[in-house]
């Protein structure tokens, strides 16, 4: 999904123009080279914790809106509502899946999944999880008054029924291979049915309750401040090795990252790409880097324009230096991609196939000859493009710089459309905010680990094919992919879709981006990949070092 209050996250930067101008002079040749470093080692995540440890603070870039899990689409609420609430099954640190709150999954058929809940998991309001609070929970998705924005993997959904006291099944109308992946992320996410209904749409608000299985409870949120969580003591699994979490709202870069040298607050998740150096260097913590299902690529949003030819939209990706983007802007953090996905999302495809892949990848290196003779025969030399960009990020800001001196060196003319943050953000969900626009940069990660969780956004009538992309072969393949349950033969078609995307350009990849967290000195155990997102991470976080016991 693509990052939407993301792109808010630096928008009260005072340094905003400084670093866009310095970040402009590197990426176009002038001035004079700074030392990045190497691009950063991944792992699953950080030493384990030695001790439990009291309360730790953490830093977000921004307040969530709500903390309802159907309206749970992006970083501050996710990061939050993971050690809150749980969901069937669960996205392990490795980026694996494995049960949660059901103990088993089966699927008898290729319409059918069956989950069996576990027993005895408390609410922490009181009550006993049963199979009425799951099909209460996932029925709200299908409820279009409601509008879940996780209703997108129940589209192929037919019905969701009790069939056991701690049994729900679930009808498809057609084989859907992403279906129980979803059921690790927000959109499996089971809640107490009476308080929902009771609540109403005060249900995970600021004024209302939250009320869940996981080992963390919501026990206050004050506006424009701050959240705190208190650990569960009636959690089904393992107790959290800290007694509470205070979430700080902290927009402004340079005060989050002050915060985290000073010992302000403890971590943060993805924290500024601008301090990653400062950061680095500090001894107060350190940055660790996981595997984060996350690229950085340019949308396309009018092919029936310059961009609807597709060497014009092939000359302009041979043309982008993106090894000078993901050094540069990126501060070393991101790497130079020509897929769509990370390489992570293709396990599963047996090594012989993913060696082939590899191979046949599109280089990633420039190529301004061969992007100016796309140009010439395509007969595009003058022809006008438009990309909108914002001051918001590099991802944004400094991509959109570097598409413009591309697309210049090649011939064509290529306006700047300066929006503001609020109008960027619409770009992703209204298509009048898109007209008079052929392309803007935006970072995308996956709720799942699968590259049909990219590709299939191309299809047709998809929500997220901003550039009304259509494909019959396309569409065609997308679909038998989507139905497929064995792994290697969905995972093969797969790399067809991506195939024929490298072909026709629907969307212009650019980088890779990991996923980042900072941890102070005092703690540990944090996992490094996006899995915090729907994984219980603050509860793995304890002392870094043994605790002294007196005598």
């Amino acid at each position: 999904m693509p990052h939407l209050l993301r792109y808010l996250r630096h928008a009260r930067l005072s340094r905003a123009g400084a670093v866009l101008t310095a970040a402009l002079l590197l990426l176009t040749g002038c001035g004079h080279p700074q030392n990045f470093g190497s691009p950063p080692a991944l792992s699953a995540s950080t030493p384990p914790s030695r001790a439990d440890t009291g309360a730790i603070r953490w830093a977000l870039y921004a307040e969530p809106p709500v903390l309802d899990y159907v309206y749970a689409f992006d970083y501050p609420q996710n990061t939050i509502l993971s050690n809150v609430c749980e969901s069937l099954m669960r996205l392990t640190p490795s980026l694996r899946t494995e049960p949660g709150l059901a103990r088993k999954a089966s699927h008898p058929d290729p319409l059918t999944w069956i989950y069996d809940l576990r027993p005895g998991v408390r609410f922490q309001h009181g009550g006993t999880m049963t199979a009425d609070d799951a099909v209460y929970s996932l029925r709200r998705h299908m409820d279009e008054k409601i509008g879940s924005y996780w209703a997108e993997d129940f589209k192929n959904v037919r019905s969701i029924d009790k069939s056991g006291p701690l049994q729900i099944t679930v009808k498809l109308g057609t084989p859907d291979a992403l279906f129980p992946q979803a059921m690790a992320n927000s959109a499996g996410t089971i809640a107490d049915a009476a308080t929902m209904r009771t609540e109403k749409t005060r249900f995970g608000t600021a004024d209302g309750t939250l009320n869940c299985t996981g080992p963390y409870t919501l026990t206050s949120w004050s506006r424009g401040s701050s959240i705190k969580l208190t650990r569960f003591d009636h959690y089904w699994g393992r107790p959290a090795r800290n007694t509470a979490v205070t979430f700080s709202f902290l927009p402004d870069a340079g005060a989050r990252t002050n915060a985290l040298l000073t010992g302000e607050v403890d971590g943060t998740y993805s924290p500024p790409p601008e301090s990653l150096e400062r950061l680095r260097a500090s001894d107060e913590g350190k940055v660790y880097f996981g595997e984060g299902l996350t690229t950085i690529n340019l949308a396309l949003t009018d092919l029936k324009g310059t961009l609807g030819d597709v060497r014009v939209r092939r000359a302009l990706s041979l043309a982008l230096d993106r090894d000078g983007f993901a050094r540069v802007a990126m501060h070393n953090s991101a790497t130079p991609s020509s897929s769509l996905v990370t390489g992570e999302t293709w396990n599963g495809l047996p090594q012989a196939e993913r060696t082939a892949r590899e191979r046949g990848r599109p280089s990633t290196r420039r190529d301004l000859p061969q992007a100016r003779r796309l140009i010439k025969e395509a007969h595009a030399q003058g022809k006008k493009i438009t990309i909108a960009t914002s001051p918001i990020g590099p991802d944004v800001s400094q991509l959109a710089t570097a598409v413009q001196d591309a697309g210049t060196r090649i011939g064509l003319e290529v306006d700047l459309k300066t929006i503001a943050p609020d109008a960027f953000t619409a770009l992703f969900s209204d298509a009048e905010a898109r007209k008079g626009i052929d392309l803007f940069p935006y970072t995308y990660y996956l709720s799942l680990n699968d590259p049909l969780g990219f590709y299939t956004n191309m299809h047709t009538d998809e929500f997220e094919n901003y550039g009304a992309f259509s494909s019959p072969a396309y569409d065609k393949l997308a679909d038998e992919a989507s139905a497929q349950g064995a792994l290697p033969k969905r995972r093969h078609l797969a790399v067809q879709l991506e195939q024929l995307a490298d072909r026709e350009l629907p969307v212009i990849p650019v980088a890779e981006l990991p996923n980042s967290v900072f941890l102070n000195k005092r703690i540990t155990g944090a996992p490094t990949t996006i899995s915090y997102l729907y994984y219980p991470w603050a509860a793995d976080i304890g002392a870094a070092r043994p605790q002294r016991t007196r005598p």
